[in-house]
């Protein structure tokens, strides 16, 4: 039970506590910080009566929102309970806290049996554990502002990458990221266990959000949340038309929300490749305006689809990388966005280092990317230039293929990114069949070079270069072996796959016959 105690009192308690159960906030010289003890043991005490009480609270009651150490460590216990799906009472809890030999750090048995008859009743529990949050948020407001004016103080700090701390501690505290850096075993095994029986549920889902693209979504269930993939090719080979098709699948057809940050296009260019590619009429068209009989109704329909479409476009030019991460945030706070895509990554301006090394600007532009995904915890997609190297390559299997060697002025990039796909267009390079015999024209082979947790290959679509549209066929075949036996197992794939993209217009299939 918490009572009333002078300032000396509460430093010398603290003091004795072990250094895992202090609380988070130390005292402001003689200042306590904002704290309710009091209902820390209520909400306590009503856990230990009601059974049910502790499956309710567990999505946004945090042992760190407690102030006392000791509450925390009874709280931690009665989740992992919670968690195995074991009863919660003063029995279960003392003999867990027993288990871990952290009985007396609380307070013994005889302080759970004072927590359980605090109250009679857990009707008011959800009111006390708002104020709770309240405090914590609070306790933690101290904390930032006080690091933020201890580092502004210094003559070595540098005040953007003060700011940009300052915003980041803020948009962690409004998300409710509460700081866990450590995770027990236990709770991220069950975590990932609802997740897996989440998609065992529903075998149709992804885990991740879906390209749009039959093969690339098999092979890699979709863009995951907090991974980096980069998606590079040599200019003019369609990266943007790629990133806008893909754009335009998720948001249109699967209904997520993209953030779309366009650092060489502007946002009316990037509304008529849009429109163009919806509509069916060529961009040409779109830039001349001479639009021929019919083309005027369908922009009309297009328009209205794109319009319910949750694509954010910003196309501001020399953005740097702190700028993208405040309006992510935003986006990410305002709007719930799924992902974020950057067109493209060499645009991304940054602080000139002493020696004017760029690669070394990249690599900090890479590493702020991945981290901004694992903050964020959605999909990151940067699209990023290619060396003249693959230009260089004459050998009849290499020609226009890229290696991860290619990724221009930086190997860093390679380094943090969990996918890397390169564009290639063989019939841009004067090639005008794949190795089976299989027209090359009008295709685009998109190349999984590195993907960190699943397998790497080729998938292969269609492109029309009069819409700047890449559009899906359903080709499950690697055009790259010469193999019947390929060919079979890739069929028996594909047939067995449930598939209609609408982003290919004419929705074809490839019916090519085989070189066999």
């Amino acid at each position: 039970m918490a009572s009333e105690k002078n300032n000396d009192t509460l430093v010398a308690t603290r003091s004795e506590q072990p250094s895992s159960t202090r609380p988070i906030i130390s005292l402001q010289g003689a200042r306590v910080p904002p704290n309710a003890t009091d209902l820390e043991e209520m909400v306590l005490g009503a856990l230990l009566i009601e059974p049910y009480l502790a499956g309710e609270l567990s999505e946004f009651l945090q042992k760190e929102h407690f102030y006392d150490g000791r509450n925390a460590l009874i709280y931690e216990e009665i989740q992992k309970l919670q968690m195995r799906g074991l009863p919660v009472d003063s029995a279960t809890v003392t003999q867990a806290l027993t288990d871990d030999g952290i009985l007396k750090d609380v307070g013994g048995v005889s302080r759970l049996v004072e927590l359980s008859m605090l109250v009679s009743s857990a009707a008011n529990t959800m009111g006390h554990v708002r104020i709770l949050i309240q405090k914590y948020m609070q306790r933690e407001l101290i904390r930032m502002a006080s690091e933020i004016q201890a580092e502004a103080y210094s003559p070595d700090e540098d005040v953007e990458d003060i700011l940009e701390k300052a915003e980041k501690s803020l948009f962690e505290l409004h998300e409710y990221k509460l700081r866990r850096e450590v995770q027990s075993l236990e709770m991220a095994i069950t975590a990932a266990f609802n997740n897996l029986d989440n998609l065992r549920k529903d075998p149709s889902s992804f885990s991740g959000v879906p390209t749009g693209f039959q093969k690339l979504d098999a092979m890699t269930q979709g863009w995951q949340k907090g991974d980096l993939i980069i998606l590079a090719a040599r200019p003019s080979v369609g990266k943007t038309a790629l990133s806008l098709t893909m754009a335009r699948s998720m948001a249109v057809e699967n209904k997520k929300k993209v953030a779309f940050f366009s650092l060489e296009m502007s946002i009316v260019q990037l509304v008529n490749r849009l429109l163009s590619a919806e509509s069916k009429v060529d961009a040409k068209v779109l830039r001349s305006g001479r639009f021929l009989e019919g083309d005027w109704p369908r922009l009309l329909t297009a328009m209205n689809t794109l319009s319910h479409a949750e694509i954010y476009l910003d196309d501001t030019s020399g953005m740097g990388l702190g700028e993208i991460r405040a309006k992510s945030r935003r986006l990410k706070a305002e709007k719930g966005i799924d992902i974020i895509m950057i067109d493209y990554l060499q645009l991304i301006s940054s602080p000139s280092t002493k020696n004017g090394n760029r690669e070394q600007e990249v690599s900090k532009i890479s590493r702020g990317l991945k981290a901004l995904a694992k903050e964020l915890n959605i999909p990151v997609l940067a699209l990023s230039q290619m060396s003249r190297a693959v230009d260089s390559r004459t050998t009849s299997d290499s020609i226009g293929k890229p290696l991860l060697s290619d990724l221009r002025e930086s190997g860093a990039i390679e380094q943090d990114a969990d996918l890397v796909v390169f564009i290639s267009r063989p019939d841009k390079n004067g090639i005008k069949n794949f190795a089976d015999g299989t027209e090359a024209t009008g295709r685009a082979e998109l190349i999984i070079a590195k993907h960190r947790n699943g397998e790497t290959g080729s998938v292969f679509i269609s492109f029309d270069p009069g819409r700047a549209l890449f559009y899906d066929t359903g080709d499950m075949i690697d055009h790259n072996v010469v193999s019947k036996e390929n060919y079979n197992s890739e069929q028996s794939y594909a047939s067995d796959q449930v598939y209609a993209s609408s982003s290919n217009p004419e929705n074809i299939l490839d019916t090519g016959e085989l070189p066999f």
